[in-house]
């Protein structure tokens, strides 16, 4: 039987619409025709063959010539590189059709910057390290040992109090200087977790570490950036070993200032704080007495292993019940200013400042417990001072709100007075030596600009804090530059001055006059204080890396997850 025989109906019931017209000749038993049959007398040659005639409508036309090369090689997976594919001579860089522009990375430029650009970028367009031996074989680091050490020295930042982007740069900068490119490190508040996959084939390798224990020790957390600086450079050969000695070195490394230094820290700083709310040298004694003992209380209720909620609340209680003391006792003093520079010293404003920079930064997660757990030891503060203002309320104490509002006429005591408040500050949070004396002044260029701005010039007092702020961010952000340390040294303590404590103490006082609505609106500036503050301090650290080209070549990228899209 022939292929034309295979292909006739199976049954001579079918029938087409289109009969053939009368008196054409029917071959055989073809009884049906259709509407594409070939024309009689159209001659057309006929291929025959064991395939079938049914082709894809890809097919190449027949007389079409096209030269087909023999593939050397069997084909492979749609993740395998091309055949033409060759890492020495890689094709050279385009810009995406989205428009963005292909980032240039130099040597010469901090590794802040750089690491943070290619954090920020996707994996694939991350360029490949350098090869590194600083494992100490040819095969490469050990990557488990080299997962573990950037895990502690993320601990140690997080720990700190450094915002989660640097804490993810820095971590990316010590997987990238032992060579290990496709990492992707992940910051919680309590959660550090990195991931590594040597291949899109191979298995990756994920490590993580709880941050149980923090503390505020900024000597420390220079010594961790000088660590990371020195694994970033090139001609700097840090080895494994050598970098799990220096961590364990700064973990036993003892704090610079004793105990008794932070004591009497606190309590100069209560007493400055009073000075800038028009107290006078009693006002000052009797704030700095009522931080100190607070603060010694605070220590002691931290050795019986009570939480920070607790400790602030007894902090809290010693300088308002002087200024009740001194109420009661018909003493010409500013009791209020007594309070609230009590206050100063116990308001959490690094806390704050990296709740809000983190948020700004996309970490919305990590901000939302920053600032959950700001939002706790102010309630632990508010909690402390208003059983004692409602007691002394209670006994008689005429506490007048107004007490407290004007300030010095004499500009170079306050501005002493700011600098004295940010170099009690700077020896709280247990800064280098060295950096005391840029912070502290950093601080009274940070009142300058605030009261040129809301004394003299008569301007809000929400916008001239974000405008102090902001300076101090800059300042603070081109001196780390310059040192390639971290910015909280250069910027933490210089906000004291600005930070909200006679908003706070006098929406609190209002509160326990039972005039409420008064202290709510108290309390209210006083959260727009705070973040005229952080955002202040944010939006100046962005503007010296986007727009001064100190120790930078190159913009950096925006996170395209800001972006909506």
């Amino acid at each position: 039987m022939t292929d034309a025989e295979d292909r006739k109906p199976k049954s001579d019931e079918a029938r087409s619409t289109f009969l053939p017209p009368a008196g054409a000749a029917v071959d055989g038993d073809m009884s049906t025709t259709s509407e594409f049959a070939i024309p009689e007398g159209l001659a057309v040659p006929r291929v025959t063959g064991t395939e079938s005639e049914v082709t894809s409508e890809f097919a190449l036309p027949q007389g079409l010539d096209v030269s087909q090369v023999p593939s050397a090689e069997p084909e492979g997976s749609a993740f395998t590189p091309p055949n033409t594919y060759s890492a020495k001579h890689a094709p050279s860089a385009f810009t995406p059709p989205s428009g963005i522009p292909v980032v240039s990375l130099t040597k010469d430029v901090p590794w802040q910057d750089r690491m943070r650009t290619m954090l920020r970028m996707p994996v694939a367009e991350r360029p490949a390290p350098e090869p590194s031996q600083r494992g100490g074989d040819d095969s490469g680091p050990a990557v488990p040992r080299v997962l573990d050490l950037t895990l502690r020295i993320g601990e140690l930042l997080l720990a700190g109090g450094e915002g989660a982007e640097d804490v993810e740069t820095a971590m990316f900068a010590v997987c990238r200087s032992y060579g290990l490119d496709r990492c992707e490190p992940n910051v919680t508040f309590t959660l550090l977790a990195i991931s590594y996959q040597p291949s899109l084939v191979d298995d990756p390798v994920t490590a993580s570490r709880t941050v149980r224990r923090r503390g505020t020790d900024y000597t420390r957390l220079a010594a961790v950036y000088q660590l990371v600086d020195d694994l970033s450079d090139d001609e700097t050969a840090v080895s494994l070993e050598e970098a799990y000695r220096r961590l364990a070195e700064i973990r036993r490394n003892r704090h610079p200032y004793p105990g008794w230094a932070l004591t009497g820290a606190s309590g100069l700083l209560a007493g400055a704080a009073s000075v800038l709310v028009g107290g006078d040298l009693i006002v000052f004694v009797a704030a700095a007495l009522g931080a100190m003992l607070g603060d010694r209380l605070a220590w002691l209720c931290a050795g019986r292993g009570l939480p920070e909620f607790y400790q602030f609340t007894v902090a809290a209680t010693p300088p308002a019940a002087i200024g009740v003391a001194l109420t009661l006792s018909h003493v010409d003093v500013k009791a209020s200013a007594v309070i609230t520079g009590g206050l100063f010293a116990l308001l959490p404003g690094r806390a704050l400042v990296a709740g809000v920079q983190d948020g700004l930064t996309g970490f919305y997660i990590t901000a939302s417990a920053r600032l959950l757990e700001v939002l706790y030891f102010f309630v632990g503060i508010v909690a402390g001072v208003l059983l004692v203002l409602y007691f002394g309320v209670q006994l008689g104490a005429r506490l007048n709100p107004d007490a407290a509002l004007g300030a010095s006429d004499d500009p170079v005591m306050m501005i002493g007075a700011s600098m004295l408040l940010s170099l009690a500050f700077a020896v709280l949070l247990q800064q280098e030596r060295s950096t005391v004396v840029w912070v502290t002044l950093n601080g009274g260029v940070a009142w300058i600009v605030y009261g040129a701005m809301h004394f003299a010039g008569d301007i809000s007092p929400v916008a001239s804090t974000a405008a102090a702020a902001g300076l101090v961010g800059l300042f603070g952000q081109l001196l780390s530059r310059y040192q390639f340390a971290s910015a909280l040294p250069y910027t933490t303590a210089a906000i004291g001055p600005l930070l909200p404590g006679s908003a706070t103490y006098f929406g609190l006082l209002a509160i326990a006059q039972n005039e409420v609505d008064e202290g709510l609106v108290s309390l209210s500036k006083a959260v727009a204080l705070a973040m005229a503050i952080a955002i202040g301090v944010n939006l100046g650290s962005e503007i010296s890396r986007m727009f001064l080209r100190i120790g930078s070549a190159e913009k950096r990228r925006a996170a395209k997850r800001t972006r909506g899209f």
